[in-house]
């Protein structure tokens, strides 16, 4: 199956704009269910301005929010598909760069950690590419404001800290994190691996939509678990009081090494934003 380049960069421009214009139906339901167990008029009232400023940006056409995000463009590339006309990369920064300047959207990035110049576009993307079984070609556009990854964090625990270890880490992350990341926050967790691959099972968890639990019985019962243990903080909704700190925490965890136990939680705020679209 062929792919035009020119497809690939409508479709991404596409998607930035709708990232940050539409917040995902599980996001907006998750903010319901936590009115209704919110005790708190404050965390109450809160969570009613989130699911108008929702409305209103869905609506008008509007950022969810100011910080529209670096730009996280994950791409699951079937190995019979073909990719005509130009670079595949160069096509994704394209769509970015198209979708940002078309869709008014705050411009973040800078070309170099340490120079700090704006590049003007939102470009370049963070791009994570997998080839699988197929002919088809899989975007996934996550924008990623930087209040939440800020707080992120990733930590090479010993083995004999065991489950218990990862439990401390994740609930201690969240707590030293506070109301900087803008709760209810989602949290991804990614456990083993090497230390760049629990990064990346962190951050590709925040896909998985809110209320999904994972396949594995034992890692849904450790989601289960985390996620009281973190709402039990009493962070709340934008860190004033509250039982909602968090809406999800999702696990992911890939084999590891005999002597480690990498942990990585990549956190991410309210507005957990991501659209997908398949071509071919």
């Amino acid at each position: 199956m062929s792919i035009n380049v020119n497809e690939i960069t409508d479709a991404v421009a596409e998607m930035c704009m709708e990232a940050n214009f539409i917040l995902g139906d599980d996001i907006i339901e998750s903010y319901h269910q936590a009115l209704e167990r919110e005790d708190s008029p404050v965390a109450q009232e809160i969570l009613e301005r989130l699911i108008e400023n929702a409305e209103i940006a869905k609506e008008e056409k509007m950022p969810i929010c100011q910080d529209t995000g670096m730009t996280v463009v994950f791409v699951e590339l079937g190995q019979d598909a073909e990719i005509e006309g130009g670079d595949l990369t160069e096509a994704i920064n394209k769509g970015v760069s198209k979708g940002y300047k078309d869709g008014y959207l705050r411009k973040s990035v800078v070309d170099g950690p340490l120079e700090r110049e704006n590049t003007g576009d939102n470009t370049p993307a963070v791009i994570h590419t997998e080839i699988v079984p197929g002919d088809k070609l899989k975007l996934t556009v996550a924008p990623k404001g930087f209040g939440s990854e800020n707080m992120s964090q990733i930590k090479m625990l010993k083995p004999a800290d065991g489950v218990e270890g990862v439990k401390d880490f994740v609930v201690q992350t969240v707590k030293e994190a506070g109301p900087n990341p803008c709760p209810p926050v989602v949290v991804g967790v990614g456990i083993g691996g090497t230390f760049e691959k629990a990064a990346f099972l962190a951050k590709k968890s925040l896909l998985r939509p809110v209320g999904e639990a994972s396949e594995e019985e034992n890692i849904a019962d450790l989601e289960t678990e985390l996620l009281e243990k973190v709402n039990e903080l009493n962070i709340g909704p934008q860190g004033f009081g509250g039982k909602t700190t968090a809406l999800a925490v999702n696990v992911e965890t890939y084999p590891t090494h005999i002597a480690g136990l990498p942990v990585a939680v990549n956190i991410n705020c309210h507005v957990t934003r991501h659209k997908e679209r398949t071509l071919g």
